[in-house]
């Protein structure tokens, strides 16, 4: 019964998982070895990093994939509440890093509470779901579901507002997902637009972003979006070639970091943004398929969140690179720099992989 279940397991999701993770990392090597080199006198320093915390989340992963996944189903309210406590901790000591408080220390190691935070969501909404009494397509379904999400996501949008939206997004995929209809996610966006605008209210610098956003060339703070343009735009079709771009070379400010997919435009030019594009694209087809073919509604809600999660960071990057949206400090998932970051993204592709293994 064991090697009949390890071959259900996606091979497909299992390899184009891998392809990101070994594209990232030469991509991550070649935006920061300048950085690497200035910084800390190591060309390797944070491609060094990534590798590692990659190493640590492929572990994670085949160890997620084989355990069933209804086991951590059960647990998610567990883990939800984990979350909230970490989350809320990081406001009393959280540590600084750029203006912004959100990563917590745990001796020499650091890492995201907001990151653990999407993954919770993933798993606790829909064990809501899967509990909730009455039909998916009733206010109190979709009701529930949101006030579950407010809380993690305004502790999380205290100090970081982008992981806040897409904790929103993850709950308005996942009700999409469960719900029949399309009239009542007009009311949904109406709630999301109102607390992303309150949010923005609260603090100065957020709406500052908005006035960057509209006219960069008249704002100091505008210097990296425009740079990330001038990478794109030099790219052309096919790049100056891997490693010979020039913006990264201090032009472009953390480059290695969510403007990471302007140096891939200025190295790969159109083919290669499209190439990795695609790459993502094959990613959340087989996430859907999974989705689709699960065999219970937590199984197909899980796979589907994780599909709405990677999806929406994918395009609210781009979007941000390209300056179609206000810059929110969102990273290119398995590419940018962040080792809390692909720990746990490589978490939910385990739960996806064990997900996968019981579809029809």
């Amino acid at each position: 019964m064991r090697k009949e279940k390890e071959k259900k397991i996606d091979g497909t999701l299992l390899v184009t998982v891998w392809i990101l993770l070994g594209l990232g990392l030469v991509i991550l090597y070649s935006a920061s070895a300048y950085n690497g080199r200035v910084r800390f006198h190591d060309p390797a320093y944070y491609f060094k990093k990534q590798l590692f915390a990659s190493a640590l989340g492929v572990i994670g992963m085949y160890a997620v994939a084989k355990i069933d996944y209804r086991r951590l189903f059960e647990l998610a309210p567990w883990f939800y509440a984990a979350s909230l406590a970490l989350s809320t901790a990081v406001l009393f000591f959280g540590s600084e890093y750029n203006g912004s408080k959100r990563w917590l220390k745990l001796g020499p190691l650091s890492f995201q509470p907001s990151e653990f935070a999407k993954m919770a969501v993933i798993l606790f909404l829909p064990w809501v779901m899967e509990h909730t009494k009455g039909r998916s397509d009733s206010l109190w379904f979709m009701t529930k579901a949101v006030l579950c999400t407010l809380p993690i996501a305004a502790l999380v949008g205290s100090n970081n507002l982008s992981t806040a939206i897409i904790l929103l997004g993850i709950c308005a995929f996942l009700i999409f997902i469960s719900h029949p209809g399309y009239l009542p996610f007009l009311g949904i966006g109406g709630a999301g637009i109102g607390f992303i605008a309150a949010f923005l209210m609260m603090e100065s610098y957020r709406l500052e972003r908005l006035a960057i956003w509209r006219n960069p060339e008249a704002y100091e703070k505008g210097f990296q979006t425009i740079q990330g343009l001038y990478a794109i735009g030099s790219g052309r079709i096919f790049g100056c070639g891997l490693g010979k771009g020039l913006q990264k070379l201090g032009f472009v400010p953390e480059a290695q970091n969510d403007m990471i997919f302007s140096i891939i435009c200025e190295e790969g030019g159109l083919f290669g943004a499209c190439l990795v594009i695609a790459v993502f694209a094959v990613l959340i087809w087989r996430l859907m398929v999974i989705s689709i073919h699960a065999r219970d509604l937590g199984g197909a809600l899980i796979a589907g969140g994780i599909m709405g999660h990677i999806a929406l960071q994918v395009i609210l990057n781009i979007a941000v690179v390209t300056n179609t949206i206000p810059n929110t400090g969102i990273t290119l998932p398995f590419i940018s720099y962040g080792g809390t970051s692909v720990l746990f993204l490589l978490g939910e592709m385990g739960l996806a992989l064990s997900v996968s293994r019981d579809t029809d």
